[in-house]
């Protein structure tokens, strides 16, 4: 990762973004020497002062790299940003930032729907690269697909050239694939890389799309295949604040009242109607309000964590509130 951020001239500026305690500083002065100016941020004091012992040449801050607004920009910027969906402790990692999360929506041109943080990141770090400067991150790759990411893959066409290494699941007892992204500013195109070599998708022109490995086994199954919107009615859960800002719905249990489901409550070929993970309850008679096909049996279809696709058919008619 080291070699895809090469510095392009003598005297550098490199930051590392959520350092930590600065392994891809330490990594970068190995591969290039100690002539360049290198600067980390980090939130957490501790991990910061293990910064600084780690790196003693470089500069570190202590500030949310988010709401950060340093003078100058920066030549190659490169690190791991943290990964994970700020909201309730009850179900999702990151909850201690939650009081900062309406700060990061106003900073951001490209925050839609639920939004891994790093998404944020991506965004944040592009944003402060110097004219010709390139970003080197390694995050999920479910940004190259998923519609929450379709404004940060706009933003980030309209502001470089993005080179994909995919790598798959690397990390130990993460069940998570990653890729490593690289943004060179200022130019524009699209490369995908299958591991760190070999290219499998090429573009001089990029404007957003999503990101795949296109073979042509995979092209010939799309054209062979039926479009399952051709053989099913697709509908979508209703989102968090319009569960919550239902009349109807409480932050606790009365009679009558039935749970609001998430995908917790789903199983394979079967649903649990009786855990309350969401914290909601609301009338079930009322469920339609929310969304018009919650008043009839219907399937209901998510994937979990581990890319794992599950389906049962909610024959009770119960509210669900999306993930």
């Amino acid at each position: 990762m080291v070699r895809l951020a090469k510095p392009p001239r003598a005297r550098c500026r490199v930051l590392e973004p959520a350092c930590a305690d600065a392994p891809f500083l330490a990594a970068f002065t190995q591969q290039y020497g100690s002539g360049h100016e290198l600067v980390g941020v980090e939130i957490d004091p501790e991990r910061l002062q293990q910064a600084r012992t780690n790196v003693p040449w470089a500069t570190f801050v202590e500030a949310d790299f988010l709401l950060w607004e340093p003078a100058t920009r920066f030549d190659v910027i490169l690190g791991n940003p943290p990964y994970g969906i700020i909201g309730d402790e009850s179900h999702y990692p990151i909850h201690i930032l939650k009081e900062r999360k309406r700060l990061y929506r106003q900073q951001s041109r490209a925050w839609y729907g639920k939004f891994n943080i790093y998404g944020a990141f991506i965004e944040r770090a592009v944003d402060l690269l110097a004219p010709n400067g390139r970003m080197v991150l390694v995050v999920p790759a479910s940004w190259l697909v998923l519609d929450d990411f379709r404004l940060l893959r706009a933003y980030l066409a309209q502001r470089g050239r993005l080179q994909v290494y995919y790598l798959g699941k690397v990390f130990p007892r993460r069940n998570v694939s990653v890729v490593v992204l690289v943004v060179e500013r200022d130019a524009c195109g699209l490369r995908l890389y299958d591991g760190r070599d070999r290219l499998a998708v090429f573009r001089e022109q990029y404007h957003g799309e999503m990101i795949r490995f296109e073979t042509e086994e995979w092209m010939q199954f799309e054209r062979e295949g039926i479009p399952l919107e051709e053989l099913f009615h697709i509908r979508f859960a209703a989102r968090s604040p319009e569960v919550r800002q239902h009349p109807a719905v409480v932050s606790e249990a009365r009679p009558g009242y039935v749970p609001v489901l998430t995908g917790r409550n789903l199983h394979q070929g079967w649903i649990d109607y009786e855990t309350c993970y969401s914290g909601l309850w609301m009338p079930r008679e009322r469920a339609a309000e929310l969304r018009p096909f919650y008043g009839f049996p219907h399937l209901v279809v998510a994937h979990t964590k581990g890319t794992r696709i599950v389906c049962a058919v909610d024959e009770r008619c119960y509210p669900w509130r999306e993930e």
